[in-house]
């Protein structure tokens, strides 16, 4: 087993200098693809709702909103901008491995490497809905190691 990712903190300074809404921008086209290509569909109680996900170690924080079942980047601006209903916050390394099912957002929170925050009743609506998303097969061959990320395919 490899050593978990650690990432310098200088990269966290760095992400926190990321203007929010380009994050946001940026994260939301992600989860869009996903959701187009049917691997990432939010439930009909997600309508509406406001989020917020931090990759603590990177600096980086997104905002977003999920309207008619899509998902829309918020324009929150400013360092006191509104809070989201929910918000998520962990390393990357453990949000990779939520992606991945090595591991559930029970174990990382008990274990203090998720912060949760926010609308409780939304939490374990998106905790569900999570845990029961089916992984592409790409997912899966993604690696982290201790000196970054690479593909598990021997490289």
């Amino acid at each position: 087993m490899s050593a978990p990712l650690t990432l310098p903190p200088m990269l966290a300074k760095l992400g926190k200098r990321v203007p929010g809404p380009f994050v946001s921008l940026h994260f939301v086209a992600g989860l869009e693809l996903a959701r187009r290509l049917k691997w990432l569909e939010p439930p009909a109680e997600l309508n509406g709702r406001t989020f917020a996900i931090t990759v603590e170690d990177l600096g980086l924080r997104s905002s977003f909103v999920v309207r008619d079942g899509a998902f829309r980047p918020l324009w929150n601006k400013g360092p006191q901008a509104a809070a989201a209903e929910l918000e998520l916050g962990a390393k990357l390394a453990d949000f990779l491995a939520l992606m991945r099912a090595e591991t559930d957002a029970d174990t990382l929170f008990f274990q203090r490497r998720l912060r949760i925050a926010g609308d409780t009743e939304l939490g374990l609506i998106v905790k569900n809905w999570l845990d029961a998303a089916p992984r592409p097969a790409w997912l899966q061959r993604i690696s982290v190691v201790h000196g970054g990320i690479g593909s598990g395919a021997g490289g």
